[in-house]
């Protein structure tokens, strides 16, 4: 029979797709849903750190430094009312959701700073969350900002959050880093259990007409699942922390893709908000055809299978796949004129 198990933030999950953080994991009965399509575990939507500096009055030394250098900045996050749910009733969705399904419920926390996450993240685990993951969104925009300066605010998040909570932890990131290895070396030494590889920084639009900024979602697309599969299969074996891909994951063989990269689990949101929920049943339909046609007993099996850990010099191998791909594209020849 084949095992679509996997292991992820030290739990054994039944498969590898796991619903990410988005609208779809707000309401209890898609979850469930999600859980009967055959989904591993489901990322709860974020409790954003503006929320809580909202609710309490009191923004963060270190986010009031970086974001908040003037009043109106204040005027640029939406009214408390405007989000969600505030901390208490996420709370409250954590039990309800814990109380609901068998399969693991990992939190989310979307900020920069530490201020009241220690706080909110230990409540969380009271609550129920199997785990955490820290969603941190940060775009540097000050030119005296150092890059190590960008990448000791995340250790310094990880760490004190580490200090203070009892159940897995994992961050985030984006691709926006010099050295993503390098990075994630320093993130495990703070304590990471779990790498989710990326964050996907929305891009705003301008209104020529209003003359403004205005936002602009775009759901994702398989093509950017190949940036995810290159980091993972570079990190895996170099890093104890499992990995995770978000991302891109549209249908099984962007699970497999992952899978082979070196992922423990392959996190979906776009796809479900396109064909529903009960997608995920048609995913992990066809993981075991295609695993069974092509002789695969098991995802442990395969995993890591395409990382470059299997390649002696992978900068080299990295430089040459450059050049190879650059070569490859072939002009076309031009139609004579009549």
């Amino acid at each position: 029979m084949t095992d679509l198990s996997t292991t992820y933030l030290g739990f054994h999950l039944r498969s590898p797709i796991v619903l990410s953080s988005s609208p779809l994991t707000e309401e209890l009965d898609t979850i469930r849903r999600a859980e009967d399509a055959g989904a591993g575990a489901i990322v709860l939507p974020s409790l954003f750190e503006e929320q809580l500096t909202l609710e309490s009055h009191d923004l963060d030394r270190q986010l009031s430094h970086h974001a908040y250098s003037v009043a109106e900045a204040l005027t640029y996050f939406p009214e408390p009312g405007a989000f969600a749910m505030g901390p208490d009733a996420y709370l409250e969705r954590i039990r309800r959701v814990k109380a609901a399904i068998e399969i693991p419920v990992i939190a989310s926390l979307n900020g920069v700073s530490s201020g009241g996450w220690v706080e909110h993240a230990r409540t969380m685990q009271q609550a129920g969350a199997d785990a955490l993951e820290l969603n941190v969104y940060f775009v540097p925009t000050d030119p005296l900002r150092t890059g190590a300066e960008v990448e000791q605010t995340y250790c310094d998040l990880v760490r004190d959050v580490r200090l203070h909570l009892g159940i897995p932890l994992a961050v985030k990131l984006s691709h926006f880093f010099s050295s993503i290895p390098n990075l994630a070396h320093q993130l495990e030494l703070e304590g990471v259990d779990g790498l989710v590889l990326f964050n996907r920084f929305y891009q705003p639009d301008f209104d020529l007409d209003a003359l403004e900024v205005v936002p602009n979602l775009t759901l994702s697309n398989p093509g950017e699942l190949r940036l995810r599969l290159r980091w993972v299969a570079i990190l895996y074996g170099h890093v104890k922390a499992d990995l995770a891909v978000t991302g891109g994951v549209h249908g099984a063989e962007d699970v497999l893709k992952s899978m082979m990269a070196g992922a423990s689990a392959a996190m979906m949101a776009s796809a479900l908000l396109r064909h529903g929920v009960d997608h995920v049943r048609t995913v992990t339909r066809d993981l075991v055809r295609w695993m069974e046609e092509h002789e695969y007993a098991s995802i442990t099996q395969m995993r890591g299978s395409m990382s470059q850990q299997h390649v002696a010099e992978p900068a080299a191998f990295e430089r040459a796949n450059y050049l190879k791909v650059l070569r490859s594209y072939a002009l076309q020849p031009r139609q004579p004129v009549k």
